[in-house]
């Protein structure tokens, strides 16, 4: 039986997405991204937040380009990635990043408008209901459940 290699993460982008095309037309696009949970410890609430390193690749990195924002609530799932290079110093370092294999923007359709100085040929509500329509919602544009 082989392995399995995969993680699922909710967290918030830490920065917007830093989008590179490498030869041959391939798109890459990086951003950290936060996970926080709460536990109590002596009585009092303590919150720890850890950051991931998120590589997505080709499309998937485009749509990430478009879409997603420094703060926005995003669902990821990809798998664990520990590369290694040398830095100036020649000195051996490893970083571990999850390389995306898909991803949901979670949160309110507004949260993916456009802010009223930007400028708009399409917004991105519509734009986001086109490419990932849901299924039916009420006059308030949320789900009926």
């Amino acid at each position: 039986m082989s392995g399995i290699n995969k993680v699922i993460l909710v967290g918030h982008l830490g920065k917007d997405p830093e989008v590179r095309h490498l030869d041959g037309g391939v798109t890459v696009a990086s951003f950290p991204l936060a996970t926080s949970e709460t536990y109590n410890k002596d009585g009092k609430r303590v919150e720890q937040t850890e950051w991931h390193n998120i590589v997505l690749w080709r499309g998937l990195a485009e749509v990430a380009s478009k879409y997603l924002q420094k703060g926005k609530l995003v669902y990821i799932e990809g798998k664990l990635r520990t590369r290694s290079f040398e830095d100036k110093e020649k000195v051996k370092k490893y970083v571990t990043e999850i390389v995306a294999e898909n991803f949901t923007m979670l949160g309110r359709k507004s949260d993916f408008e456009q802010s009223p100085a930007a400028p708009t040929h399409q917004s991105i509500e519509s734009k986001i209901e086109d490419e990932f329509t849901i299924g039916p919602s009420d006059e308030n544009g949320d789900l009926p459940f």
